[in-house]
């Protein structure tokens, strides 16, 4: 069993605490990455107005002086997810935007080009959801480079999402994009960038020794299955679930489930008193 663990949370599998010990045992050497919306910040119905937790963002600045690389990977745009979490108070904090095609760091923000799929969606978009009768409730967020239809103000929101799911789906094979599920939303979104790819980049740079990954949502299953390929090649890691009742699913993809974004906010307090200690 692995030596080095941390009271109050303990991983459901051997993997996962030899993960977490390696990362309390070698922290410069470390990759500690996390997702935005429902990890840091609470789901809320408007995404307009979604914050993060100050308790998490004060856990980042505890951990950010002590690990390697410390990162957001989010399908927001990057400054966007600076803003609303207060981010730029974490120094030396990378926020990969757009689920890796953004990077912004030291207030410097950088983005390839958005395809001219994106922009033929974003036209027709209107067009379809009037073609389909899409129920009252469903709406439209334009993230720039990613648009996100969401179902959570609808009376039904999942009978909403399955209404929509093939329409969506066709618009965005015809226009070049991927149609990605989430938390009672479906994103239209370029392909080449996902979280798992993002995440092992990451932890390719600098030969980074031990990675952990915090998520909640099915956009973080690629960074789950990518952590555990990292695994497989010889690099420990821990996958955390900041758990909701409406992605029950994903805690078979964990190797330790946290109580929402609090949980996680507790874990970074936990992690950084733990190595500071050490």
């Amino acid at each position: 069993m692995a030596t080095n663990t941390l009271p109050g949370f303990i991983p459901d599998t051997e993997a996962g605490a030899v993960g977490l010990a390696a990362i309390i045992g070698r922290p410069a050497e470390a990759l500690i990455a996390l997702d935005f919306d429902g990890t840091l910040a609470p789901i809320v119905p408007d995404p307009a107005a979604a914050r993060a937790l100050p308790e998490a963002v004060s856990g980042l600045r505890a951990l950010a002086p002590l690990i390697g690389t410390l990162a957001v990977i989010t399908g927001r745009p990057a400054d966007v997810a600076v803003e609303y979490g207060s981010l730029d108070q974490v120094p030396g904090l990378l926020v990969l935007g757009q689920y890796g095609r953004q990077c912004w760091e030291n207030g410097v923000l950088s983005a390839p080009p958005p395809p001219p799929g994106l922009a033929i969606a974003r036209a027709r978009l209107p067009v379809l959801l009037a073609e389909v009768r899409a129920p009252v409730g469903i709406w439209v967020e334009d993230k720039k480079e990613a648009l996100a239809v969401h179902t959570r103000r609808a009376s039904d929101p999942v009978a909403a999402l399955d209404r929509l799911r093939a329409p969506l789906l066709a618009l965005a094979a015809e226009t070049g994009l991927r149609a990605e599920p989430g938390r009672m939303v479906i994103e239209l979104r370029p392909p080449g960038a996902d979280k798992g790819k993002t995440l092992k980049e990451l932890a390719a740079k600098n030969h980074r020794t031990a990675v952990m990954y915090c998520g909640d949502d099915l956009g973080d299953r690629p960074a789950f299955a990518a952590l555990r390929e990292l695994r497989a090649a010889g690099m420990p890691g821990v996958a955390v679930l900041s758990q909701s009742a409406e992605v029950p699913e994903l805690a078979a993809d964990a190797d330790l489930v946290v109580d929402g974004p609090q949980g996680v906010a507790a874990l970074l307090a936990a992690l950084a008193t733990a190595i500071a200690s050490g």
